[in-house]
């Protein structure tokens, strides 16, 4: 290969690419943006039960990796990278570098014995792969702390955003919008206890996620939501442009997770110019910088509850802080930005 000739890539994930999460967008942003830059990527779709697969699911994915023209670099996402053998991964003979968005093993509510076999089956296959993109500065913390991945071994890959119109955001009474799909990890139990201690205010909530990940958590959170009426609508697949249409009409963005490895909807508002209340839980954090929003602790009502109160009564500072918001989300990077940074680390590791 010449050291300008750009290698075959495949991007490797399970199931469905089109699955509407933060971390298919991602990989369906970056296929496209790998295409654009002159790579001949495809997608791999691996079946099974990943993250959690059988191991006859296990070795049909390997042997779906092996049989990948000689040179094809694997861009393996995390979701299936991590449940795959580090033995087995080595045999392939193909170059591997992994995507991680979020840990398999930091996923909330696994049980103890779970989360260690994950935590180990993770950290052997990130072992046997030549790079590891990570998507936000809290995901390389995890991968070099609690996985051991070598510091230099791995490169920052922020995902882009979409140019957006900014939104009015001023809205009276408020309404909120929150974007996530209906798991345990989004933490929409804790905010629905926050807008308990908040039935004096007038406002309405849209919740935007899929209920099809965690269909028993998705049916606890529509059980709870119904006793708010219609002050609260659970919206949720929605297509981008019904998307964009419902942050057009909010005016406080709220992201109660417990852990994000980066959260692109928190991104998406801040490019929208909407005041932002979040948790402190992973990378959200950093991801909302001061001043673009409110962070309180994650699983806390009361701290979530009293953020509310303060920006659904005060218009004035709602305004200062989507002002904020707006100036961070001009900032971002945009997908293809992310794409290059991923195309320079295929291109080192197809030339070694």
């Amino acid at each position: 290969m010449s050291g300008s000739a750009r290698p075959a890539v495949a991007l490797v994930h399970p199931g469905d690419i089109n699955t509407p999460s933060g971390g298919y967008a991602y990989d369906r942003r970056i296929l496209a943006g790998l295409k654009a830059q002159g790579f001949a990527a495809t997608a791999l779709s691996l079946k099974g039960g990943f993250p959690c697969p059988s191991q006859g699911e296990i070795e049909a994915a390997l042997a779906a990796l092996a049989a990948t023209p000689a040179g094809t670099v694997l861009l393996a996402d995390g979701l299936a990278l991590g449940a795959l053998p580090e033995e087995g991964l080595r045999r392939i003979g193909r170059p591997l570098v992994g995507l991680v968005h979020h840990p398999l093993a930091l996923e909330t509510g696994l049980a103890e014995d779970v989360a260690a076999r994950l935590l180990e089956s993770e950290a052997g296959a990130l072992a046997a792969a030549s790079a590891v993109i990570a998507v936000s500065p809290e995901t390389r913390r995890m991968l070099v702390e609690r996985y051991a991945v070598p510091p230099q071994k791995v490169t920052l890959a922020l995902p882009g955003t979409a140019p957006a119109d900014r939104v009015p955001a001023d809205g009276d009474p408020p309404r909120l919008i929150a974007v996530g799909s209906l798991t345990p990890r989004k933490g929409y139990g804790v905010l629905l206890d926050a807008l308990d201690q908040l039935a004096d205010l007038d406002w309405t909530l849209t919740i935007v996620g899929s209920p099809e990940f965690e269909p028993e958590t998705a049916r606890e959170i529509a059980a709870r939501a119904a006793g708010f009426g219609s002050r609260i609508h659970l919206a949720g697949t929605l297509d981008a442009a019904a998307l964009d249409a419902a942050y057009a009409g909010a005016d406080i963005f709220v992201h109660p997770s417990f852990y994000e490895g980066y959260g692109m909807v928190l991104a998406e508002a801040l490019r929208r110019g909407l005041p932002v209340i979040c948790t402190t839980g992973g990378a959200a954090g950093e991801t909302v910088p001061d001043g673009a929003g409110l962070k309180v602790p994650p699983g806390d009502a009361d701290a979530l509850a009293s953020a509310l109160r303060a920006l659904l009564t005060d218009p004035a500072r709602r305004q200062k802080i989507a002002d904020a918001a707006f100036a961070a989300g001009t900032a971002l990077p945009d997908w293809s930005d992310t794409a290059a940074v991923i195309g320079r680390v295929l291109m080192e590791v197809a030339h070694r």
